[in-house]
């Protein structure tokens, strides 16, 4: 059984905070029936996976949201430069939270984190050919480590990553790997 169409009727913003609004949307279908569903609307992030010959780049940072004092994570940002492209807020946080520049950029996919309640898009980017960002030391303020992790051990980072987009990236990697080279 399919959803059916539906249509957007109306919308309520009970909440507006630094990142996220919070309220609730109306929709009606095409036989007649309205629902209403809660929302948080965000502006969308981008995640790197930047991979040099032996390291993939992650970050741990402290996320008092869940209580995580040290999140093994991609490099990522929010869409937060209103009309910055999703690959320039890429090429941009890379350098920012890693020191990093990367000569080639691939889009993976682009992927709803939580779609029965947000609109978040995240745009996952490959880094490939990295150099060191001259122009930018990662910014001491956000608490972020920067860990070159070995492409070798990848299992172990997936074992250790609770977030999602990183989660999502590191086993993309560790399936091509495995198809390249018969490893994880």
């Amino acid at each position: 059984m399919s959803g059916g169409e539906f249509e957007r009727i109306g919308s309520e913003v009970k909440w507006e905070g630094g990142i996220v609004r919070a309220g609730s949307e109306r929709f009606r279908y095409s036989g007649g029936e309205e629902v209403a569903r809660d929302k948080v609307w965000h502006p969308g992030a981008v995640g790197i996976l930047a991979v040099d010959d032996e390291h993939v780049w992650l970050t741990r940072q402290p996320r008092e949201v869940i209580g995580a004092h040290a999140s093994l994570e991609i490099p990522a940002g929010k869409l937060d430069v209103p009309g910055e492209p999703p690959l320039q807020t890429g090429q941009r946080e890379l350098a920012e939270e890693i020191g990093k520049r990367a000569r080639q950029w691939d889009e993976l996919f682009a992927f709803y984190t939580s779609p029965g309640f947000s609109d978040e898009r995240v745009w996952l980017y490959l880094a490939t050919d990295l150099t060191d960002d001259p122009e930018h030391e990662p910014d001491p303020g956000e608490r972020i480590e920067i860990v070159p992790w070995p492409l070798v051990d990848l299992d172990d980072a997936i074992e250790q990553c609770e977030d999602s987009k990183s989660l999502i990236a590191l086993l993309w990697l560790a399936g091509q790997r495995k198809l390249a080279y018969g490893v994880a």
